[in-house]
């Protein structure tokens, strides 16, 4: 068995990447996820002006704070765009391609030293998002199925990929990342660049040996028979962040599939695949942070009265944005502790422990959101966002901290988390786009 399928039988499988030529301002062109600033439009258009007229990544996603009417005929003109501009940067030969291979990466943050990962392929065969599926991929947070059309709109017939994933493998030993590091660090960066808005900087390295691909496969084998058993196949990897875009790119490859069964070739088609970065779960600069809720058009009584409903509820008033959060952080022992925020109004909220908060919560608020209209929901990274968000007409959630360390077990055992659960680290810390490959060519 060649290397190629050993690692394809680990859902692995190496890409040719393309990275800007040297003359592109990879500081301008890198972008962080979509999925974060929702609320902060001076974000985006702060970085909208630093990029200018250079070429950027900017240029190739949508960040979900344009969507507020994701059907409407604003979005639609933007993702042609987009469309347009990647078809524009291939054939101006902006993107140059690399060697086959994966790319070791080592991220520094305004928060830590330095994050593992290592950029490659994983075969969409080996993924499902639904609730009750058990494949080598899982899913660590509920899906909204509502929320995947604007990205599959992005994706379909996109002639470029570019991408936020991560994926996490539980290896405690923490050997595998840091020995590729090793390895690859042997030669020059294949970049280096400062990100944009104070998030730090990144350096990747090429990972082209066949020797490093055959350490990566046989880590990757010892990892999947960590979990799975008679009844269920290996567990490998747990989708930490970027859940709905690996939703969408699943469902574009399905819905391709169906349309040209049969065709020669289709097996090996680029859209089976997504572009992935994989850290390790125990990577020291890793922290798992909440992802705070926010209610629209709601008062916080009615919100209180919502929550009422929590098993064992109670909640008190608190004098200070420093106490709530202080209070929430530190919660221990048999109680879930939240906080509510609305304007200068402070509530704690206490319930009976029954695991991690969303798993009671988030039933409350989805049934609290569909009873009216007027009410929307907004999921929130980071905590100083979350205040500043919180203003007149807005209620905030503030959700405690989460550990990380039974992820894998409780996913392996009970399946996903409720939806917008988790969050890798704060919002700087969160992946910028930067390299991309050929998808619909």
């Amino acid at each position: 068995m060649d290397i190629h399928q050993r690692l394809a039988i680990s859902g692995i499988a190496i890409p040719q990447l393309l990275l800007p030529k040297a003359s592109v301002d990879l500081q301008k062109w890198a972008t962080i996820a979509c999925d974060q600033f929702t609320q902060d439009y001076a974000y985006w258009e702060a970085v909208k002006k630093l990029a200018g007229a250079s070429p950027s990544t900017l240029n190739l996603i949508l960040p979900e704070i344009f969507l507020a009417k994701p059907q409407g005929a604003e979005t639609t003109a933007r993702i042609a765009a987009i469309h347009d501009t990647m078809a524009a940067y291939l054939a101006q030969g902006l993107l140059v391609p690399c060697e086959r291979g994966a790319v070791y990466i080592e991220r520094k943050t305004p928060f830590h030293e330095r994050r593992r990962g290592i950029v490659l392929c994983v075969d969409l065969e080996h993924y499902d998002w639904k609730p009750e599926a058990r494949p080598l991929i899982r899913s660590t947070e509920g899906t909204v199925e509502e929320r995947l059309p604007p990205r599959m709109a992005v994706r379909r017939n996109a002639a470029l990929e570019t991408s936020h994933i991560l994926l996490l493998i539980d290896d405690e030993d923490d050997a595998l990342l840091p020995t590729l590091g090793e390895r690859a660090k042997q030669a020059e960066p294949l970049y280096t660049t400062g990100l944009s808005m104070d998030s730090g900087t990144v350096s990747g390295w090429l990972l082209k040996q066949e020797a490093d691909w055959a350490y990566l496969a046989k880590a990757l084998e010892g990892l999947a028979a960590r979990y799975g058993g008679a009844s269920d196949a290996p567990f490998l990897f747990a989708v930490g962040d970027g859940n709905h875009s690996l939703a969408s790119a699943k469902a574009i490859w399905l819905e391709y599939k169906a349309a040209h069964s049969g065709e020669e070739g289709l097996a090996k088609h680029p859209a089976r695949y997504a572009l992935v970065e994989i850290e390790n779960l125990y990577d020291a600069g890793i922290a798992f942070e909440p992802i705070h809720r926010v209610i629209f058009g709601a008062s916080l009584a009615s919100v209180r009265a919502t929550l009422a409903a929590l098993p064992a509820f109670s909640s008190r008033t608190v004098a200070s944005r420093e106490e709530l959060a202080h209070m929430v952080e530190t919660a221990a022992g048999e109680r879930n502790r939240l906080g509510l925020v609305s304007g200068g109004s402070y509530l704690l909220v206490e319930s009976e422990h029954q695991g991690i908060a969303t798993n009671t919560l988030q039933p409350l608020l989805d049934a609290f959101i569909t009873s009216n209209p007027a009410y929307s929901i907004d999921y929130i990274h980071g905590e100083n966002s979350l205040f500043q968000t919180a203003q007149g007409g807005a209620v905030g959630l503030l959700l405690p901290p989460i550990d990380k360390h039974d992820l894998f077990k409780t996913v392996a055992r009970r399946g996903p988390l409720p939806q917008k659960s988790f969050s890798i680290g704060e919002a700087k810390e969160k992946r910028f786009y930067l390299e991309c490959r050929k998808l619909f060519r």
